[in-house]
């Protein structure tokens, strides 16, 4: 079998580490021409020169998601260089913790502003693009969306607002030739532990998240490309995602406990 997006152009929020850097690498791989969006532009350099030295294309296009002129003008930027937009992956993200009683308003905002809004906003502006070419959209949710854990009210509110989303602009999308997937993933290794609550990279935040459960970045990326290029509409991976979510969806009380004992 080919090359599953030979030809196609590809851009992806949060393309400078960890799943969103998987995935811009797995889809060079599937031969795609790929753009990479983040704040922090030495990150998407590295990505960009590390899949031109394995002989694909590839561009950076530095971008906050929080930012609506930022993300109208890497599009543009994107479609300026390629020609086109294929797949669009709206996966920038970060975690604000802490308990409910205790966060600010602005920790509240902008765990909305960057998880919810920018995937609202990243959808704006890519699907012109993607109507033309009958293109995929995707957006990386979490099994959050499904079981809550304590002191993460915003980032579980965040996640299942995703989801909302995901489910919207699937019957949105209906027919038009352009699809929709949500996949939403276990524990997968990231940088979002050493992410504070303020959006900063901290290398010095220790990741807590059990190892023995946790993804490689690389594994991950061919799951999520592979639902991407089946159109398929939501995805829940690694085994104890799957576990979580059923329990969270179809045992509520279990969870509960589960979680108290977390707690």
């Amino acid at each position: 079998m080919g090359a599953l997006f030979e030809g196609k152009v590809a851009w992806i929020t949060g393309g400078g580490s960890g799943i969103g850097r998987a995935v811009a690498f797995e889809l060079a791989r599937q031969g795609a021409k790929v753009a990479v969006s983040g704040r922090r532009a030495e990150r998407l350099n590295e990505v960009v020169a590390e899949i031109e030295q394995a002989g694909g294309e590839a561009m950076a296009v530095a971008c906050d998601v929080c930012d609506e002129a930022q993300l109208a003008s890497a599009i543009g930027a994107v479609v300026e260089r390629f020609g086109r937009l294929d797949v669009a992956i709206a996966n920038a993200g970060y975690a604000v913790s802490g308990l409910v009683e205790r966060l600010s308003a602005e920790e509240w905002r902008r765990q909305l502003e960057v998880n919810v809004i920018g995937s609202a906003l990243a959808a704006r502006y890519a699907l012109p693009e993607l109507h033309k070419s009958g293109g995929r959209f995707a957006m990386v949710g979490s099994v959050a969306a499904f079981i809550c854990a304590p002191k993460l009210g915003a980032y579980n509110a965040s996640k299942h607002a995703v989801r909302a989303l995901g489910h919207t602009l699937s019957v949105e999308l209906h027919g038009s030739g352009v699809s929709c997937t949500v996949v939403h993933p276990g524990y997968v290794e990231s940088e979002i532990a050493q992410v504070d609550n303020r959006g900063e990279f901290d290398p010095a935040r220790a990741d807590k998240r059990p190892k023995n459960m946790m993804w490689p970045a690389d594994k991950a990326a061919r799951v999520i490309v592979r639902a991407i290029h089946e159109r398929q509409r939501e995805l829940v991976f690694t085994g104890h995602g799957k576990i979580g979510a059923f329990i969270g969806q179809h045992l509520p009380r279990v969870a509960h406990w589960m979680m108290l004992k977390r707690g």
